[in-house]
């Protein structure tokens, strides 16, 4: 696709919010996962360039739309001159931080175009804010908040790090250590005042399939569904220290 966004025709809150997530999905993908190949399509020496998430979590990167005024609204323009000017950390800082801005400005031209009233514009931002920043996803600034929330499930025996940095979606151990159980009761306080632990790569909470688990970095102590870092509970129990992508991306490339 030459020159779009990537056409969704969303209609409703949740329509637009799993409009948002697909999007958002594509471009967290782009600036961990797949970052070799997301820096190599970015050469400075082509035209003005720009990341696209698409709603099918597939990510591209393009020259903008040619239509004046285009179907959707445009992501930042030139992404690829600033590359080899900054460190690359700052770079997919910067990247990310204007794909916030852009999926921010997408989901709400929804809104006005089906002319979402006050109450369905606070319930579509309320969604939005619930799931972690693409920027906060690629610079590691989840880490505060995923302790927090971490030490709240510690408390309640649930995603300890002490005792295993994998865990599978019922909440066992994938290497078999038990988690202490014993506290609960008041502690549900704790629990609904921190909320669900959130996936840094996709901004989901807890799985509901049996075979979905999770994975903690070792560095920001972010967890991730394993599906969504590419890491399988085979894979995991030979890692000795597992680094997300973002993390293990933190240096600049020489």
């Amino acid at each position: 696709m030459e020159g779009g966004a990537g056409l969704s025709n969303p209609r409703t809150v949740e329509e637009v919010f799993r409009d948002f997530k697909g999007r958002r999905a594509a471009i967290v993908k782009a600036l961990t996962s797949d970052v070799g190949e997301f820096y190599q399509q970015c050469d400075p020496e082509k035209e003005n360039l720009c990341l696209y998430g698409l709603p099918n979590e597939q990510w591209e990167v393009n020259l903008p739309a040619e239509e004046v005024p285009p179907e959707l609204p445009e992501p930042a323009l030139g992404i690829n001159f600033a590359r080899d000017g900054l460190s690359e950390k700052e770079w997919l800082s910067l990247v990310a931080i204007h794909s916030d801005t852009w999926l921010l400005s997408v989901s709400f031209y929804f809104g006005s175009r089906f002319a979402f009233d006050k109450a369905d514009r606070k319930r579509l931002f309320d969604m939005i804010n619930g799931v972690p920043t693409i920027f906060e996803v690629v610079t590691g600034n989840m880490k505060k908040q995923t302790k927090e929330k971490s030490s709240a499930a510690n408390r309640n025996g649930n995603l300890s790090k002490s005792d295993s940095k994998v865990i599978s979606s019922d909440g066992k151990n994938s290497k078999a250590m038990q988690a202490n159980n014993e506290e609960d009761g008041s502690e549900e306080e704790d629990e609904d005042e921190h909320g669900e632990t959130l996936c840094g790569a996709c901004g989901d909470g807890d799985g509901t399939g049996t075979d979905d688990f999770w994975i903690c970095c070792d560095v920001c102590e972010v967890w991730f569904h394993g599906k969504c870092v590419k890491i399988t509970p085979a894979r995991a129990e030979h890692i000795k220290q597992y680094k997300c992508p973002a993390c293990s991306n933190k240096r600049a490339r020489p």
